[in-house]
């Protein structure tokens, strides 16, 4: 399935770090200025690949413990892949572990970001655990994660495409989502081709305070009437 915006209007998105692109979303007004981005419990295991920009692929998972009846399996069947191939691509996988003891395990290693990556997947966002750090660096893949764990467990899906939560950030089936060091953010799919010029713009307005700060002539006044002329533009 092919994306609602152009690869040049995603790789524009890649080129902006992720405080400048929650700058640029803020001049639109179309979400409260406290929403729309985790909440700062992520970690980007990763943080010197460049920033990940794709359609988000739903996820649930549980694992901690033994289930009570049957066998438990690590190797996911595949049924789940046609999911996954049906949000456009690029695609980034958002596991939310619903396990009674969250983190315990990691569905996320080699193995899955090896698969995810042949499906068109840049990157995952997990409020539970992932492994494999230094196999899955050199793939290039990106992940987003609140704990590191040695053991899968148990760990298995259990649901797929349906809204999922993952550090107070709610993420829909199909969401473009950008990540960086900073954190993950979701990007309204209505302003993807305005966000570049709002944030060169307002890089701009900054640049005039930032060079007035490190000026050796540098005043109290001349910062005030720097950031005055900020305010009014």
């Amino acid at each position: 399935m092919n994306s609602p915006h152009t690869p040049e209007q995603l790789e524009a998105l890649r080129r902006l770090d992720g405080p400048a692109l929650a700058n640029a979303i803020e001049t639109f007004n179309v979400r409260l200025r406290n929403e729309g981005f985790a909440s700062g419990g992520l970690r980007c295991l990763f943080p010197g690949l460049p920033p990940m920009v794709g359609h988000a692929v739903t996820l649930r998972i549980r694992g901690a413990s033994p289930p009570k009846t049957g066998a438990a399996t690590y190797v996911e069947g595949t049924a789940w892949w046609d999911y996954v191939m049906s949000v456009p691509a690029p695609r980034v996988v958002v596991v939310q572990d619903v396990s009674s003891e969250r983190g315990r395990g990691a569905f996320l290693g080699e193995v899955h970001a090896s698969i995810l990556r042949a499906l068109g997947c840049v990157g995952a966002v997990t409020d539970g655990a992932v492994r494999d750090l230094t196999a899955v660096e050199r793939l290039g893949f990106h992940f987003f994660a609140e704990r590191i764990s040695v053991s899968h467990a148990y760990m298995h899906i259990v649901e797929t495409g349906q809204p999922v939560e993952i550090d107070g950030l709610t993420v829909r089936s199909g969401d473009l989502l950008h990540g960086d060091l900073h954190g993950v953010q979701t990007v309204p799919h209505g302003i993807v081709s305005a966000l570049p010029a709002a944030a060169a713009e307002i890089e701009a307005r900054e640049r005039a305070i930032l060079t007035t700060a490190v000026s050796s002539q540098v005043s109290i006044d001349a910062l005030r009437a720097a950031v005055e002329s900020r305010r009014h533009v």
